[in-house]
């Protein structure tokens, strides 16, 4: 394990934690198999005792290890009756286990030979090196450990990727709390003099932040200014963050900006190839081919938006927002609309649009009315010139009204 500072370790492995999200989901059991085979070839692989033990501690599992001290001759693999998302195996979990105490044993003699021998700068390399290996085996503890080496850190650069790594365990657990505070304090310290990696990386971080909860134009508009310069793979794998950038921007952007910024974007283009189905939704939304683009939409909640750990909160929102993204553009463009065009060009049933038009007009996200005398759908909505100027109006009376207030006071 290095100890350089310009490296980034990967750690906590975050591709395991949307393994266990998967395996969490009983509508995802399409993809359990190769998600359970991905989990525990990555708890062999990190050594990750601990959370091995927390993902298969049950009270079924207890009784297993302590009939097994006591020498009874069931085996613990018919001792748990409550489902696991991976399979107990005491002889995987004792392996782990030696090999973490190992590790940990050779850590703590470093760090007591450097307390004892060498300089601070030997004393923060051994108590980075020990939260380090505390991270990478999932150890609740590692957060506590981490912020023992930020205390011990005399370097900027150095605390600034503590702070980070915090922000990653914090997004392993699903803390958001944490994510919040620790994202808090990268920022603070990369305002006091933080190089440009890893400002760019803090983009992608917060950023990644914004879209767990819903604020996908924020998160979208600080992924589309990392696009050029990402390198936070530690995070999140770069096709994936294309993938969020594009879904992102999809919701958050005009349809001018969505052409030059997504659509027309070398880095984009570059990973699209490898996930049509995104070209597909953002190409059919600006080239205004609405049914493609309700199937695409429909594909892209069932493969990106349900099986991510991050999207899947959000899906029904990102997919009403977009159909009325859709509606919208149709509608602004025409006065007035027959219904059968209209499910025509969507590709859904009469019936189908007007109960969902209905839905939204109710809901004040759509500008237009139906008559259903002549099955037509006519557009409410003020020019663009003519809602400025009102908002001016309205603006300019309220700016009038303080000022001659304050005129009362001071006069």
């Amino acid at each position: 394990m290095s100890d350089s500072n310009d490296v980034v370790l990967p750690i906590p492995n975050l591709s395991l934690a949307q393994n266990l999200f998967t395996l969490s989901n009983p509508s995802l059991a399409r993809y359990h198999d190769e998600a359970r085979a991905t989990l525990l070839e990555g708890v062999k692989t990190n050594e990750m005792g601990p959370w091995y033990r927390s993902l298969t501690q049950t009270p079924s599992n207890s009784t297993a290890e302590s009939q097994k001290a006591q020498g009874s001759s069931q085996s613990p693999a018919s001792a748990p009756s409550a489902p696991l998302v991976i399979p107990f195996d005491a002889a995987l979990l004792e392996e782990l286990e030696k090999k973490n105490a190992t590790a940990l044993e050779k850590l703590d003699e470093r760090l007591k030979h450097a307390q004892e021998t060498e300089g601070e700068s030997e004393i923060s390399d051994a108590l980075r090196g020990r939260a380090n290996y505390l991270t990478k085996i999932g150890d609740k503890d590692a957060s506590a450990a981490q912020l023992l080496a930020f205390e011990k850190t005399p370097g900027l650069g150095s605390k600034i990727d503590i702070a980070l790594t915090l922000v990653r365990i914090a997004f392993f657990w699903g803390n958001r709390e944490d994510i919040t505070k620790y994202l808090s304090k990268a920022e603070a310290l990369i305002d006091e003099g933080g190089d440009w990696d890893r400002r760019n990386r803090l983009k992608v971080y917060r950023g990644l932040y914004l879209l767990s909860i819903r604020q996908f134009k924020s998160g979208g508009d600080l992924f589309i200014d990392a696009l050029s310069t990402f390198t936070a793979t530690e995070l999140i794998s770069y096709n994936d963050f294309v993938g969020m950038t594009v879904i992102a921007g999809a919701l958050g952007l005009t349809r001018v900006e969505l052409k030059k910024k997504i659509i027309s974007s070398p880095e984009v283009n570059q990973v699209l190839p490898e996930i049509p189905l995104l070209g597909q939704l953002v190409n059919n939304l600006y080239a205004c081919h609405y049914d493609k683009f309700f199937v695409a939409l429909a594909e892209l909640e069932q493969t990106h938006l349900l099986p991510s750990r991050i999207l899947a909160p959000h899906a029904r929102f990102y997919v009403r927002e977009m159909r009325i993204i859709a509606y919208s553009q149709l509608l602004e463009s025409y006065r007035s609309l027959t219904l059968e065009s209209l499910s025509g060009a969507f590709g859904v049933s009469v019936d189908f649009i007007d109960n969902e038009i209905s839905r939204f007009i109710a809901a004040g996200r759509l500008h237009c009315s139906i008559d259903k005398v002549h099955g037509t759908v006519e557009t409410t909505r003020p020019l663009k010139k003519n809602a400025q100027y009102e908002t001016v109006v309205k603006q300019g009376d309220v700016l009038l009204n303080e000022v001659q207030r304050l005129c009362k006071v001071l006069y």
